[in-house]
């Protein structure tokens, strides 16, 4: 099948689906928008979404509906960009619009790939990557921040000749890549995320002055030996990330220097991203619910389903919804928790 071929629609209207849909339509794919708000889709449909940053400036109108019978006929790829919390629902709803040898693409944060398949049937997912980043700045008004690219993947089997189709669909946004490896590289950015995002939605502060404390440095580092062990237990093959980070390389070694090293690129993480801001802690500040449950959360049931002792993640994990739950504030001082007192 050609790229062109495909019948496509996007579900999710944020900064990363929007962007996604508007690109692909600007590009001459078949593509459609499902939006939660009637205002966002009669607007993305009559006046057009309008887009910048590094892909460039520009307007497009896509078709874009809020209910599923509005879409028109049945299609060979969902392109699923909603957060995570609501996925399932979502793609649930969207059943009947999938052509029987379609797929649904997971472009989620973190591993939902488990959860996407138990709607949509295991044979039915594409896991994917989403490697650039983008903001809302308003209803109508995205901004493409950070280039990057796709790696997509069907969790256990190789490629094909419809994934790389569909890989070639999504390189006109991004260049994108296929693998045989989707859940080592699902996992590495989920380690990522886990460290990061997460952290920050606990004490509210900016990647860089976050990691300029000690505390918080050894706290990230544990979270990484937990999600190690976990994914050795699971039989994951982490991935490097960004061609950079190779966690196992990361936490070998206990002396001095080993140590010494392990602080240090972590400093050079937080100044180099200073100033940004946790994906996780923008969503609590919305009132909004995190993807923790997708993240740490993730390493947590795995790991009590292969009988691994992971309390950093746990105790991070029922913070965050503790945060969620307004039952306690987003501050540093939630690093006094008893769980993180052996780190200094």
């Amino acid at each position: 099948m050609k790229s062109k071929d495909l019948s496509i629609l996007v579900a999710g209207a944020g900064a990363i689906g929007g962007i996604t849909a508007a690109i692909l339509r600007k590009n001459g794919f078949d593509v459609e928008l499902m939006c939660r708000n009637e205002k966002q889709a009669s607007g993305i449909s009559s006046e057009g979404l309008n887009v910048r940053g590094v892909c460039g400036t520009f307007s497009v109108r896509i078709p874009a509906y809020t209910s599923v019978t509005q879409v028109k006929g049945k299609k060979d790829l969902i392109l699923h960009a909603t957060k995570a919390p609501e996925m399932a629902e979502s793609a649930k709803a969207l059943l009947p619009v999938l052509k029987e040898g379609g797929y649904i693409v997971s472009m989620q944060n973190g591993i939902c790939e488990d959860e996407l398949a138990s709607v949509a049937g295991a044979g039915k997912v594409i896991g994917c990557v989403t490697g650039w980043g983008a903001t809302m700045l308003s209803a109508l008004e995205l901004e493409m921040t950070s280039g990057g690219d796709f790696i997509l993947g069907y969790p256990g089997r190789e490629p094909d000749e419809f994934l790389a189709a569909v890989a070639e669909t999504l390189s006109v946004i991004v260049p994108a890549q296929t693998t045989g490896n989707i859940m080592g590289h699902l996992y590495s950015k989920l380690i990522i995320n886990s460290c990061i995002s997460s952290l920050g939605a606990i004490c509210g502060l900016y990647l860089g002055k976050m990691l300029g404390i000690r505390k918080i440095r050894n706290i990230f580092i544990e979270i990484i030996r937990e999600a190690v062990e976990v994914s050795d237990r699971m039989g994951i093959r982490i991935e490097v990330f960004g061609g950079r980070l190779d966690f196992r390389k990361f936490i070998s070694g206990n002396g001095f220097v080993a140590n010494l090293k392990r602080h240090l690129m972590i400093r050079f993480i937080g100044f180099k991203y200073r100033r940004l801001k946790s994906s996780s802690l923008q969503s609590l500040e919305r009132g909004r619910k995190t993807e923790v449950d997708y993240f740490n959360g993730y390493i947590v049931r795995n790991a009590q389903q292969y009988g691994v002792n992971v309390p950093v993640n746990a105790r991070i994990v029922d913070i965050i919804h503790e945060i969620e739950l307004k039952r306690r504030g987003i501050s540093v001082d939630n690093f006094s928790d008893p769980v993180f007192s052996r780190f200094s």
